[in-house]
């Protein structure tokens, strides 16, 4: 039998106990990977606030920034301007956008009781496996657990790398409108 189908029938973690359950080792680290990736959600978190406070700052604070939103801009302006002035202003609303769909609520199409919105849910099965003593439930919830949360960084993550290279492109645009004008 593979080890890794086994996981989620296991008795509770304890070590010695006999074959097939998971030692105190496994669970440790189960618990670790949901620590791991929850703070990794976080800092997706952090960095879009990072883009978007950038962002906004700049947009509100250069007159050039500004003015890349004007339509005089394009109906007035030299053509090498004019491109870089909408690359300016595509790649920052890119870049705002993206920054706040990270920070919005996601959710996984699976939840645990470590799930907050979802204790309604489980609530009845975590009470009858603690009336039980069925620790392995526990090791279940967490495995489950750190597959919801690996889905949700891998979509925060995603968009953070898309507000990154929108940055990147206003930065770009910015400096070379810069260089002619």
């Amino acid at each position: 039998m593979d080890a890794g189908a086994n996981l989620y029938t296991l008795d509770p973690p304890s070590e010695g106990k006999g074959q097939g359950a998971p030692s105190t080792a496994y669970y440790e680290h189960i618990r670790k990977i949901n620590d791991v990736f929850y703070d990794q959600i976080k800092m997706s978190d952090q960095k879009a606030a990072y883009i978007f406070t950038f962002m906004f700052a700049f947009l509100v604070s250069s007159e050039e920034g500004r003015s890349v939103f004007t339509w005089s801009r394009y109906t007035e302006g030299e053509m090498l301007p004019v491109i870089l002035s909408a690359a300016l202003a595509l790649a920052s609303m890119f870049s705002l956008v993206c920054a706040i769909l990270v920070v919005l609520p996601r959710k996984s199409a699976t939840s645990t009781t470590l799930f907050w919105g979802a204790w309604s849910v489980h609530r009845d099965s975590f009470s009858k496996a603690a009336d039980h003593g069925d620790v392995s439930y526990l090791f279940r919830q967490y495995f489950e657990n750190a597959d919801a949360l690996s889905a949700i960084a891998c979509s925060k993550y995603h968009f953070v790398n898309l507000a990154f290279r929108g940055l990147l492109v206003t930065v770009l645009a910015f400096v070379g409108l810069l260089a002619v004008t």
